[in-house]
């Protein structure tokens, strides 16, 4: 009776165990089924309408032929500037003071010694540069002027912005 009871028990195991795939199997196709009716009924529903792209207009081109005249798409203003025949000297040394640019320079007194007259700048690392009229100092080709006790004057040589350059005053005052 033993065994009896034993394979009674190992065929409803199996049957369980069928019944249970037959589940699951089925249960997986329920899902693939509502995704195809989802399917079906999305190429069902109709289009949508797509705009037609807009028409393009033509340019208008024009011909550039006054060949006597500057051309607008070279640098080479019309100015003041760029005919006046300024232009900073590339071929004479660099002085000491024009890789500072004015603001960085602080003028904090003057010297005379003898006839001569020096005025004292202040360079960013701390140490001190004597200065006459006709050095140039800053960083756009500026040339001392005049030094008086309370600032250093100095004309400066600047692009105009049309390819050419101006002249600009500039001045240092006296630091507290």
């Amino acid at each position: 009776m033993n065994q009896h009871h034993t394979d009674r028990a190992l065929r409803m195991a199996r049957w369980w165990l069928a019944a249970g795939a037959v589940a699951l199997l089925a249960a997986c196709s329920g899902r693939d089924a509502q995704l195809n009716e989802f399917i079906e009924q999305t190429k069902a529903e109709q289009g949508g309408r797509v705009e037609p792209l807009p028409e393009i207009k033509p340019f208008d081109t024009f011909a550039y032929s006054d060949s006597g005249k500057r051309s607008p798409f070279v640098p080479g203003g019309s100015g003041t500037g760029s005919n006046s025949g300024v232009r900073p000297n590339a071929n004479r040394p660099r002085e000491f003071l024009e890789q500072f640019s004015l603001d960085t320079l602080k003028f904090v007194g003057t010297l005379q010694i003898g006839s001569r007259h020096f005025g004292l700048l202040k360079v960013p690392d701390g140490r001190v540069a004597q200065v006459q009229v006709g050095n140039y100092i800053g960083q756009a080709d500026g040339r001392i002027n005049t030094i008086a006790d309370n600032k250093i004057n100095l004309t400066e040589v600047v692009p105009d912005g049309l390819g050419g350059y101006i002249e600009r005053p500039a001045a240092i005052g006296l630091s507290e």
